[in-house]
């Protein structure tokens, strides 16, 4: 892989106490340039999900977004589930708050817009933007999360959840080896039980109520099976006047980012039919270049 082009400058943080890290790519901007958080999954960090992903989320940053990656504490967060039981949340760390200071330092330091802040999260990571969603929505334009569902109530951590509608972008894989897209009990492989939660169908009916949407969803079909092993069908939410809420189901998929570069064979099936980056710039309508930033 070559090196990208774009500037990428290691931000150190102090959240309560600790000291925080992301990775942030982008100059500091002359006109207020939307922002992007990523969070990674467990056992990864900013620049291990950056490699997973081949770069691909560098596109935004090529397009004009401030894109972040932040690092969870011992390589995972203290996410929206009861269950967690990593150090992150054993030992107490803040990840709402770390979350609000990263947003906080990208728009004082690169002129990030405040009205254009997302958070796009990978399993952990996508468990930690839920919590997000809940404790700090006034400060999101919009969430994706990817390989990760809705925890069950009785598995549902925040204590004081907000209701502020949230624009949610949701992707899944119908072979999910670690979070069952039909809900359940996520594991490793069967091993180690990290909670119950819901379906990604019912996550999604669950944000799209969270949102105020009443109406019955559109299905789109984007990817005909029979061009690959694994196909994509898009349910969206609409309503006027309320933030929308898509579900991305790649049948056949795994535990992985479709789209971006083959996750490991133990993951399940990496689509690389949907660009899941193109599709985030889409519903967030955000700038992203055409071009591999590989």
């Amino acid at each position: 892989m070559t090196t990208s082009p774009h500037p990428s400058t290691l931000e150190t943080l102090a959240v309560k106490g600790r000291t925080r890290t992301m990775r942030v790519l982008g100059a500091p901007a002359e006109q207020a340039a939307p922002v992007v958080l990523l969070l990674h999954g467990s056992k990864q960090t900013g620049d291990k999900l950056r490699a997973f992903t081949g770069n691909a989320f560098d596109r935004l940053a090529a397009g004009g977004a401030l894109v972040a990656y932040l690092d969870g504490f011992k390589e995972h967060w203290n996410d929206a589930r009861v269950s967690n039981a990593f150090a992150a949340r054993t030992e107490g760390y803040d990840d709402v708050a770390f979350a609000r200071s990263a947003i906080e330092r990208i728009i004082e330091r690169y002129n990030g817009d405040p009205a254009r802040v997302y958070a796009v999260g990978f399993s952990n990571g996508g468990q930690m933007v839920i919590r997000l969603i809940h404790e700090i929505p006034d400060l999101l334009a919009g969430a994706a999360v990817i390989s990760a569902t809705q925890p069950a109530a009785e598995n549902f951590a925040p204590t004081d959840p907000q209701s502020q509608p949230v624009p949610v972008m949701l992707v899944h894989g119908t072979k999910d080896p670690l979070v069952p897209y039909n809900g359940g009990m996520a594991s490793m492989w069967g091993f180690k039980p990290r909670g119950l939660g819901l379906s990604a169908p019912e996550t999604a009916r669950y944000y799209a109520q969270r949102n105020g949407i009443g109406g019955a969803p559109v299905t789109e079909d984007l990817v005909p099976a029979k061009q690959s092993r694994t196909s994509v069908q898009a349910l969206h939410y609409r309503d006027p006047g309320h933030a929308p809420v898509s579900l991305y189901t790649v049948t056949g998929g795994g535990h992985t980012i479709p789209g971006t570069r083959k996750a490991p064979f133990v993951m399940g099936r990496t689509d690389m039919t949907f660009d899941t980056v193109a599709a985030v710039a889409t519903f967030f309508h955000l700038p992203i270049s055409n071009q591999d930033s590989a």
